[in-house]
């Protein structure tokens, strides 16, 4: 590639310089032979002066000694009388010669002292430069002729001097002009091969070049454009993973919905035929039937709720209403709550109070159901005779709240997954206790509407400590503090 770029440029500038050697011989050419003919003019016009002052009387010239003259002055010598009749020349014979009143050179020199002018000899059949001079009181002019064979012959020497001179001077322009075209090929290559890349979908090749010089600029602006789609495609290849992702959870959240209200319809579905059929009248089963299909529709009533409230929080359009509230109150609004479930259970369910003047800006319902689910499952998963704490202390600028218990603790393996909707440590003693299997996914989501965060602690056999934090005030929620 940098080789066909080489050519192509060194072909451009030799064509270049070909046609400037040609201009430069055209005009040089024509300059040279004007200034040739001038300075000749100027000499014959002094021969044919000096030539004049050894004439004699007009009636004592012969032709030899007219020929010996013009040998002499190197052209050839006519002398022509003021009424055009020429009196001798030195290669033709003057009495056959028709009359040169009208020609140029002649008239210009009667005239004006000299004349010259350059046309084609009729006599002789060659092309001559005249140039004539009056003499005797310009009674005749004397004209010599010098051959345009020889002006061309003198030009043409000096034209080659000047090709070779200038030749010889484009020399270094070749030499620079291959240089540059070097150069300029090794850039150009070097931008295509990156524009390839780019065109490849290479988006993290960079050109290494970006100086201050138009090929810098131009690799600087590739660099970026380079820099920008790489970015778009990063940008797009994440959405997609996203999107991706999304669709997986959709279809696994209809899958797990699909398994979740299986069972229980499946039950309701059994026990009512089976009633139906006849056991409505059997006092044995009957109540016993009812009782489970009533459990299974509160159940099928607690997932669609659970369901409902994940789904209003996940696409924030669940309304809050943030208010400062003490912790205490919250702490105690849902041990009071609780309390009853607990000691049925036989579990001794205690309060940690924070400080009195402890308070945080939330919403009051959704901290309660926060703190009842934790609660719910503390209680669920604490054997009888097992403790469960719930409480809070100030940390900075916000405010931890916890639930503490020592029930049966929650493998390490499964900490990662335990906020994920329908996730179950225990499949089968969750179902058996009623569980959706929504209400961590729903805490999460509530505590991440309170800009709180959410951590979690656990030893099997030795209990959990759920723990989140909430703000004290409106700040971190973009609200007033007021």
């Amino acid at each position: 590639m940098t080789g066909r770029i080489f050519l192509k440029l060194i072909a451009g500038v030799f064509c270049l310089l070909m046609l400037a050697l040609v201009t430069v011989d055209f005009f040089a050419t024509n300059v040279a032979k004007d200034n040739y003919i001038q300075n000749l003019t100027g000499q014959l016009t002094d021969k044919v002066r000096m030539l004049a002052l050894s004439f004699g009387a007009p009636e004592t010239l012969d032709v030899d000694r007219v020929r010996r003259m013009a040998r002499a002055a190197g052209g050839r010598i006519t002398v022509v009388r003021a009424d055009g009749k020429v009196l001798v020349d030195s290669e033709a014979d003057a009495g056959g010669m028709e009359n040169h009143r009208t020609r140029p050179e002649l008239a210009q020199a009667f005239r004006d002292g000299s004349g010259s002018d350059i046309r084609h000899s009729a006599t002789i059949g060659v092309s001559f430069l005249y140039v004539a001079v009056p003499v005797a009181g310009g009674r005749i002019a004397i004209r010599i002729a010098f051959p345009l064979a020889e002006i061309h012959r003198q030009v043409s020497q000096i034209r080659g001097k000047i090709l070779v001179s200038t030749a010889l001077a484009f020399l270094p322009a070749i030499l620079i002009a291959a240089v540059l075209a070097r150069y300029i090929s090794k850039r150009f290559a070097t931008i295509m091969a990156h524009a390839g890349e780019l065109a490849r979908g290479n988006f993290r090749s960079r050109l290494a070049q970006t100086d201050s010089s138009e090929f810098g600029q131009l690799s600087q602006t590739l660099n970026e454009t380079a820099g920008n789609l790489e970015q778009t495609m990063a940008q797009l290849q994440h959405e997609h993973s996203e999107l991706e992702k999304l669709e997986r959870i959709r279809k696994d959240f209809v899958i797990n919905v699909s398994h979740e209200l299986r069972t229980p319809l499946a039950s309701i579905q059994g026990y009512t035929e089976t009633l139906i059929d006849g056991a409505i009248a059997d006092p044995d089963y009957n109540m016993r039937f009812l009782s489970i299909i009533r459990h299974n529709a509160e159940r099928l009533a607690r997932l669609t709720e659970d369901l409902l409230t994940l789904s209003r929080v996940e696409q924030q359009r669940q309304k809050f209403e943030f208010e400062i509230h003490f912790a205490n109150a919250l702490i105690h609004d849902a041990f009071e709550m609780m309390r009853p479930i607990a000691e049925k259970g036989r579990i001794q369910l205690t309060e940690e109070r924070a400080p009195e003047d402890a308070v945080v800006c939330c919403d009051s319902e959704a901290v309660s159901q926060i703190l009842s689910n934790l609660l719910a499952n503390a209680i669920k998963y604490t054997p009888e005779g097992g403790r469960i704490s719930v409480g809070a202390q100030p940390q900075g600028s916000m405010v931890e709240f916890f639930v503490r218990d020592t029930g049966v603790g929650i493998p390490e393996e499964d900490l990662p997954r335990l906020f994920e909707r329908f996730y179950r440590v225990d499949k089968a003693r969750s179902r058996e206790l009623g569980g959706t299997g929504l209400g961590l996914s729903i805490v999460k989501h509530l505590v991440a509407a309170h800009s709180g965060t959410m951590r979690v602690e656990s030893r099997v056999h030795e209990g959990s400590t759920f723990a989140f934090t909430l703000p004290v005030n409106g700040a971190a929620l973009g609200l007033d503090d007021a």
